[in-house]
């Protein structure tokens, strides 16, 4: 399954970097966002990570949590969080279940050789889980701040 703009998001439950288990049903009731990076601590992801932190007040503010999720195990997230001063949850997918029902773990190249990796893709959800935007392939540079924008629009708050 991919995700499509007006779809469910497919059910989950997964550890944040606290071990937390953080699921579908904890999240639906506001919107939220979910970012789905390839590695913790690589150049691009720790852009989206720091430049989402910079923003989370704001996102705060409208009611819209932002969390990121990688198939990094839960101490490399506590790593990246405390290295970058980091200020979203990060969830842990190791076994690549949630990231594989969202249709974002798929086959990437790289100089000549394939390989399987996280297509970096942001979710804005709506309050029922229903994916209200879809940015498939993000760029990192201003992207926050679309993500941001887009959920002002979806809450009414901006």
């Amino acid at each position: 399954m991919s995700l499509t703009e007006g779809s469910a998001l497919p059910d989950f439950s997964l550890p944040d970097e606290s071990g937390t288990p953080v699921s579908l049903a904890d999240l639906k009731g506001s919107p939220f966002v979910l970012y789905f990076y390839p590695k913790d601590d690589t150049s691009g992801c720790t852009s989206e990570a720091v430049a989402f932190t910079a923003m989370k007040s704001e996102f705060d503010a409208i009611g819209v949590a932002v969390l990121g999720i990688s198939p990094d195990p839960v101490k490399k997230h506590v790593k990246f969080k405390e290295k970058h001063d980091l200020d979203v949850r990060l969830l842990s997918d190791e076994e690549k279940t949630f990231l594989e029902a969202c249709g974002v773990w798929v086959e990437k190249s790289m100089y000549g050789k394939t390989y399987m990796g996280v297509e970096r893709t942001t979710v804005l959800v709506d309050d029922k889980g229903t994916v209200a935007r879809l940015w498939p392939k993000v760029k990192v540079p201003g992207h926050a701040e679309a993500v941001l924008s887009a959920a002002r629009e979806l809450t009414g708050k901006g």
